[in-house]
């Protein structure tokens, strides 16, 4: 190919610089949220399909930073106009997805969910819901499936990116650095942050903006290129294609750079779809394998209009149309399944998730066509965007003032319900930790844990000790409200398994939950101090509750020890066995707002019968090696003559899906465990 020919087809930028509309990234847009909505609604079927998300970041970091350098390059670029644009685009459908999830929560949830709902409202309008979920989560944080406004995290991200880029990017421009360069510098420090937490908390690197820009800056990197070396990438395309002409013996002259553009289209939808394919929930996400969508949208993306796959396959009017409705189809779509898992209480039929899809769908063209559209076209724009904001704070006060008055309980549609939905209150209820305890016993670093507990019934030593974690706090409830156990001084103190573990040796922490109290050494801090509980002299009793469910002989010779240090220092053990469980949410026992009970939370005997069996080698062993030990059998709590359940009195014995006792249940717990101890340990009641 001679030089002028070379040059005069690098002049046209028909394949990279592309001013106008481009339907292919619409297209783009389109698989992406089908690839979301796929996940959410099927998640066996499309295990990958969350990577969606990462492929909207680098279009809307595409698309946002072309308007910003364009602007800029201009000297037309004013950040109202930006941000205006910016409201009119998001709020108008967000707006109407917080309505209608708050009005349609308000008949259908409970005390608890609604607090939370409106938690996340908040969040969302806010646009930090992102920090919120990141804040919450943790081993007990409650299913995802609950939490109607769980997707808004993304949209946090994003806000997040087009506060703070803009500002940097006119920084930058005012003082003539090269934007390229500095664009380049933000993205290499943002992945590098999102490798290093991913290995570190993986939860972090997920939620958190700086290990989630540099997917969105990649798009920006793309967009500069576009606008400004646009030629350069041409002469370079030109010169690939002149290469594969003459291997394939074709004249070179006549190549026009699009046999390389084909293949970079092809390729990037090969990246996003093996990882559709090989990425999973379980897998530590983003870190390395963000690559793989982020790099195929971005192949896609450039690869300009032209590229065959683009202009047949991502410019076909079905993939435009819905990725005209993306953005609505994205809000609308998880609400709707997240409510319908709610009030079904457990994962809906394929059935009712397809009919969920649907509406979803109809929902988003409607709210397109007669909501978005009508907002970002015609007059008074200063007057749309006002009302908008207006708005959006109002609906974040009601997020707000509904969490902070714990769910609104007067709702007429759950009055009745409210003694037994003020039982669901999660592992992490008001019996957590308290400030006599924290003041008396402070350990270093439990403000970053997922969750601590420590509590102290009157501020001066203990002398009744619950040792083990949240299935030993589960007990504080009852006993510290007994007046049988009146004269105690009750500490619940730690998270961890009650037996004694090597503090030399590290806690091998489970991916996706290194915040957890009892990872790394964090178990061992746990020991010590506990450990120093013990040998103040104070203590006159301690009960070991929340053993582990894998109990061998390893892990009897471990509590063994803890047992020894105990009586050691002159206290009196006793054991409270585990309790029987049920693999389901205890709410589904009971009628809710559109929905009769589908579980009646009975459990038999023969499961029992298979705890008794599972115990009986620890029992005995302890029995023979500490015989002043004393075992209390918590399923009487449960379980009489002929059957066991989670129900008691028309009340939940349990508060939670990790099967935790309730208050009401550790009351009732108090009084059968009075009663035994009148018999086997009179002096822990006199």
């Amino acid at each position: 190919m001679d030089i002028e020919r070379i040059e005069a087809l690098a002049t046209r930028t028909t394949n990279l610089s592309y001013p106008g509309y481009r339907p292919d990234i619409d297209g783009l847009r389109a698989i992406a949220v089908l690839l979301v909505v796929g996940f959410h609604a099927f998640p066996y079927w499309v295990k990958g399909g969350f990577v969606g998300v990462d492929v909207f970041f680098v279009i809307s970091g595409f698309l946002i930073s072309t308007i910003i350098f364009n602007g800029l390059d201009s000297g037309e670029y004013k950040f109202i106009d930006f941000y205006n644009r910016r409201i009119k685009r998001i709020f108008p459908a967000l707006l109407l997805v917080l309505i209608s999830s708050f009005v349609f929560g308000w008949f259908a949830l409970l005390a608890d969910e609604f607090k939370q709902l409106g938690k996340h409202m908040a969040g969302g309008a806010g646009f930090v819901a992102n920090i919120v979920l990141w804040s919450e989560n943790g081993y007990f944080d409650g299913a995802a499936e609950t939490k109607p406004l769980l997707h808004l995290w993304s949209l946090g991200v994003e806000e997040q990116f087009y506060i703070a880029w803009p500002f940097l990017l006119w920084a930058a421009w005012k003082k003539k650095l090269n934007l390229l360069s500095i664009t380049a510098l933000v993205v290499l420090i943002s992945f590098y942050l999102n490798i290093s937490k991913t290995q570190a908390d993986v939860v972090a690197a997920f939620y958190l903006p700086q290990t989630r820009f540099w997917e969105l800056l990649a798009g920006s990197v793309m967009a500069y290129i576009t606008l400004y070396k646009s030629q350069a990438v041409m002469r370079g395309r030109l010169k690939v294609d002149g290469w594969l002409g003459s291997l394939i013996n074709t004249e070179a002259p006549d190549a026009d750079g699009r046999t390389l553009c084909n293949f970079q289209s092809v390729l990037g939808m090969i990246f996003i779809a093996v990882g559709v394919l090989l990425i999973t929930k379980e897998q530590a996400f983003p870190g390395w394998w963000a690559l793989l969508p982020v790099a195929g949208a971005v192949l896609i993306i450039s690869a300009g209009p032209m590229a065959w796959l683009n202009r047949v396959v991502l410019s076909n009017r079905l993939l435009v149309w819905f990725g005209l409705i993306s953005f609505p189809l994205y809000l609308w779509h998880w609400p709707i399944l997240s409510y319908l898992r709610i009030i079904e209480g457990y994962t809906p039929s394929r059935e009712l998730r397809i009919m969920a899809v649907g509406l979803a769908i109809v929902l988003a063209w409607l709210t397109y066509e007669f909501i978005e559209k009508p907002m970002r076209n015609g007059k008074g724009e200063s007057v749309k965007v006002g009302v908008l904001l207006v708005l959006m704070v109002a609906m974040g006060y009601v997020g707000y003032y509904s969490y902070s008055r714990d769910g609104l309980t007067f709702r007429e549609n759950i009055k009745s319900m409210n003694r037994v939905s003020g039982e669901f209150v999660g592992p992490l209820w008001r019996f957590t930790k308290n400030e006599a305890c924290m003041q008396r016993y402070p350990l270093k670093g439990s403000e970053k844990y997922g969750w601590w507990f420590c509590m102290l019934s009157k501020d001066q030593a203990p002398t009744l000790l619950l040792l083990g974690n949240s299935h030993a706090n589960e007990l504080y409830a009852g006993l510290s409200l007994n007046p049988s156990f009146s004269r105690h001084s009750i500490l619940s103190i730690g998270t961890c398994d009650p037996a004694w573990i090597d503090e030399t040796k590290s806690v091998q922490a489970i991916p996706g939950y290194e915040y957890h109290p009892c990872a790394g050494f964090r178990h061992a801090d746990q020991q010590k101090l506990i450990n120093s509980v013990i040998e103040s002299g104070s203590l006159k009793f301690a009960i070991i509750d929340g053993l582990a469910k894998v109990i061998d002989e390893d892990y009897i010779a471990r509590l063994k020890k803890r047992i020894d240090f105990l009586e050691k220092n002159n206290v009196k053990v006793i054991v409270f066995t585990p309790h029987i469980t049920i693999g389901y949410d205890i709410k589904s026992c009971f009628s809710r707002p559109f929905k009769k009970p589908s579980n009646d939370c009975k459990v038999s005997m023969e499961e029992q019968d298979k705890m008794v069996e599972k115990l009986t080698p620890l029992v005995i062993s302890l029995s023979k090696s500490n015989p002043n030990v004393a075992f209390f059998d918590q399923n009487s709590l449960f379980c009489s003559a002929s059957e066991c359940s989670m129900i008691r009195d028309g009340m939940p014995l349990l508060r939670d899906v990790y099967s935790h006792i309730s208050e009401y249940g550790s009351v009732v717990i108090s009084n059968i465990f009075h009663e035994w101890a009148l018999k086997n340990v009179p002096e822990v009641v006199q």
